[in-house]
Formats: C-alpha cells, sequence, structure tokens
C-alpha cells in the first residue's frame, strides 16, 4: 500500500457561518492541494469536511495518515467515540443525537478502503502544513465573507 500523509484544517467566521477547509496530499515529495468552502457551516464541519475530501481523493487503497489540530475529529476515532456512537444509534453518552452524522457517515465510507491513522498536532503552532491548510481554509472562507 502507498503510504499517503493527508493534512487537514477547517475554518469558519462566526458558528455558524462563512467557512473553508484546506486539505494536503502527500505522497513520497509529490503534494496536491484541495480546498472549498461553504456559505453557511460550522467549524466542525469543516473539519470533518477536509478530512473527507481528502480521503475521497484517493485512487487506491492506501496506509494514511491524517494529520489535523481537531481533537474532534482525532479524539472521535483515537477515544473510541465513533465506535460507542454507532452502537448507540448515533446517540452521545448523555443521549443527545451526535451532530453532523451525515458527515460522519460519509468519513466512514471514505475511509473503508483504507489502513487510517489519526495525528493530533496543535494549531497555529508552526506545524508547516497545518499552516498551510489553515491558509487555504481561511482563503476559501473569505470568499464567502465578501459576498
Amino acid at each position: 500500500m502507498k503510504k499517503v500523509n493527508i493534512y487537514s484544517d477547517g475554518a469558519c467566521s462566526k458558528n455558524p457561518g462563512p467557512g473553508g477547509y484546506g486539505v494536503i496530499l502527500e505522497y513520497k515529495g509529490h503534494e496536491v492541494e484541495l480546498s472549498g468552502g461553504e456559505e453557511n457551516t460550522t467549524n466542525n464541519q469543516m473539519e470533518l469536511l477536509g478530512v473527507i475530501k481528502g480521503l475521497e481523493a484517493l485512487k487506491e487503497p492506501c496506509d494514511v495518515t491524517i494529520v489535523t489540530d481537531s481533537k474532534y475529529v482525532t479524539d472521535s476515532f483515537n477515544k473510541g467515540w465513533i465506535d460507542s456512537w454507532q452502537k448507540k444509534g448515533w446517540k452521545k453518552s448523555d443521549g443527545k443525537a451526535v451532530l453532523n452524522k451525515e458527515l460522519w457517515q460519509r468519513l466512514l465510507k471514505a475511509k473503508e478502503a483504507h489502513k487510517v491513522k489519526f495525528v493530533h498536532v496543535p494549531g497555529h503552532k508552526g506545524h508547516s502544513y497545518n499552516e498551510r491548510c489553515d491558509k487555504l481554509a481561511v482563503e476559501e472562507r473569505k470568499k464567502f465573507e465578501i459576498k
């Protein structure tokens, strides 16, 4: 399997409000940037969508490391929350519905063919790929703020 790094970040002005995501796929020194946004979204939705778009861009099964500053994303997998939510019919431990269920389901489908590891990095702390992804996400968010 090819070893691919996916770096991802999301940004949102107001919450909800205009938002964007930025993604960099890296394989053996080659990079592809992806970005996009929505006029009315949340930061967590953009964090999820960035990871989804990165995984959906892969054309064959890969060994993937996803690097993000979103604890929402990394903890959901690394701490087993997503498994618990599914077992409980997409309910959290407090009995409330899991937010962004459709995006979580899309993410699960996008990662099915791959071996995926989630790695958290602190945001805005000088991690070069995270900073680049943030810049892409903010640029996309600003497109909607101008309207």
